[in-house]
């Protein structure tokens, strides 16, 4: 079990700043501490011991949407996370370890992947989630060793019994009686008699010890994913270059990876949106739709992806706020486990190429051969961005036995004996294939085509019009 313990955000500055909360400091930055000030300081002592110190009135709504924002991005470690008390997350990551190369590679990864969000976050890891929690808060212990990850119920007993037991909340009313007789740290604590320190104190005291040191079932009620994503965060200023929007749009990208773990999902379509003003200069959002070859959902590639948009995005105001919609996901397919690989790269390989020329070149000039669900031979033949969907439709199903060659403008024949004339008579060797459409959008053809062969045994693709006064025409070339 993995908690995270006093979320708190990084400042932007060195300089001296601290939250004020009922006019009280909360929380102070290394340059306010080191001027003086200190934890439940009143902000008129504060401005007498620091006076550079910039206060922050605390925005809990803003608190609630960090934590929000932050647990989806820790999704992708494991879909079993919980809010507890004083800004506490914890995750049940007892599944997990394999996967992410054990206990030590996947602490660092989440402590990277909050430090990326811009938060600092105090971590401990134990068998038991009461026992990870406490150990999580020892960081704030004087004179303790800073060891807060133990891995076996032997090292997580030892360890919490050298805890304080001003560390549980259970335990504060009770803090002058546990100090007078002498029990000052958990484990001292737990060797009191049982009967007497239920009388003496609360169930909800021993039920705590009990948790903690694996002695007693513990029930969480785990964070359900929203059915559809979509995330926000406003800016700290008025950003007028896209490229300063990186940092801001790896959160989110970081928020929409969780998510997409945590279901199984991968996204095809999102919609990253650069909002400007509002008001009576109201501006219009700007929307970047980036379309994925293949759906994905790895943090770096999204990421690559959106650097390139921004990269080509000359903003027409100001940005404020950013947001992020996942437009079209789909099922996370496995990686192609392949024995023997293809030289050259592998199909993801080749998809990825084609996302990122379309994110740098823009989805009309990066164009691959497509077929069209369409009869008409001029039609069912196009050029569609590299990155769409293709028709559900078999090639087959459409070609069946027509040319390889098509002419771009069918060719008139001449007529000959009552025969059509291309270098010499033309033969006919099959058909007709009837082919009428087109009347939806008024462009209707009705036709009757024929392979043909010349005396030099050379095949051609012929249709004859069905209308009055019809004449051949040449509209394809046999290999």
């Amino acid at each position: 079990m993995l908690p995270l313990e006093a979320l708190r955000p990084r400042w932007s500055e060195p300089g001296p700043y601290a939250v004020i909360d009922q006019d009280q400091v909360m929380t102070m930055s290394a340059g306010a501490a080191l001027g003086g000030v200190r934890a439940g300081m009143r902000s008129g002592g504060v401005s007498a011991v620091a006076p550079n110190t910039v206060m922050l009135e605390r925005a809990p709504e803003k608190e609630e949407l960090a934590l929000d924002a932050i647990a989806s991005a820790l999704m992708q470690y494991t879909p079993e996370l919980t809010f507890q008390s004083d800004f506490s997350i914890l995750l049940d990551v007892s599944a997990s370890l394999t996967l992410f190369r054990g206990a030590h590679a996947l602490c660092s990864r989440v402590m990277r992947t909050i430090a990326t969000l811009g938060f600092t976050a105090q971590l401990g890891a134990a068998p038991s989630a009461e026992g990870a929690w406490l150990l999580a808060r020892s960081g704030r212990s004087k004179g303790l060793p800073l060891r807060r990850r133990v891995l076996s119920m032997t090292s997580m007993r030892r360890r919490l019994a050298l805890l304080p037991c001003g560390l549980m909340p259970a335990a504060a009313p009770f803090h002058g009686w546990l100090n007078d007789i002498g029990a000052r740290r958990i484990g001292a604590l737990r060797q009191l008699p049982r009967a007497g320190l239920l009388r003496r104190t609360s169930k909800e005291l021993l039920t705590t010890l009990d948790r903690a040191f694996g002695e007693a079932p513990e029930m969480f009620e785990w964070i359900k994913p929203p059915r559809r994503f979509s995330a926000r965060m406003e800016t700290f200023d008025r950003v007028e270059h896209a490229d300063a929007l990186l940092h801001g749009a790896t959160r989110l990208i970081l928020q929409l990876v969780g998510w997409l773990t945590s279901l199984q999902q991968a996204v095809r379509v999102f919609t990253f949106y650069l909002e400007h003003e509002r008001g009576h200069a109201a501006v219009a959002p700007t929307a970047l739709e980036i379309m994925l070859a293949e759906p994905a959902w790895h943090e770096g590639h999204l990421i690559r992806l959106l650097k390139e948009r921004l990269g080509k995005v000359a903003l027409s105001a100001p940005v404020i706020a950013l947001r992020l919609e996942a437009v079209k996901i789909e099922a996370m397919l496995p990686p192609n486990a392949s024995l023997f690989p293809q030289p050259g790269g592998s199909p993801q390989d080749y998809h990825r190429l084609l996302e990122l020329l379309t994110a740098r070149l823009g989805p009309e000039n990066v164009l691959t051969p497509a077929d069209v669900d369409d009869c008409r031979p001029e039609v069912c033949n196009a050029w569609l961005p590299a990155t769409a969907k293709r028709p559900a439709t078999p090639v087959e199903e459409i070609l069946g036995g027509r040319p390889f060659w098509l002419l771009p403008k069918a060719i008139p024949l001449l007529m000959r004996d009552e025969r059509p004339f291309y270098g010499s008579p033309l033969k006919i060797v099959s058909g007709p294939e009837r082919l009428e459409a087109g009347w939806w959008n008024d462009q209707t053809v009705a036709r009757d085509y024929y392979v043909a062969q010349g005396s030099d045994a050379s095949c051609y693709w012929i249709y004859l019009e069905r209308v009055k006064d019809a004449r051949w025409y040449l509209h394809g070339l046999y290999a």
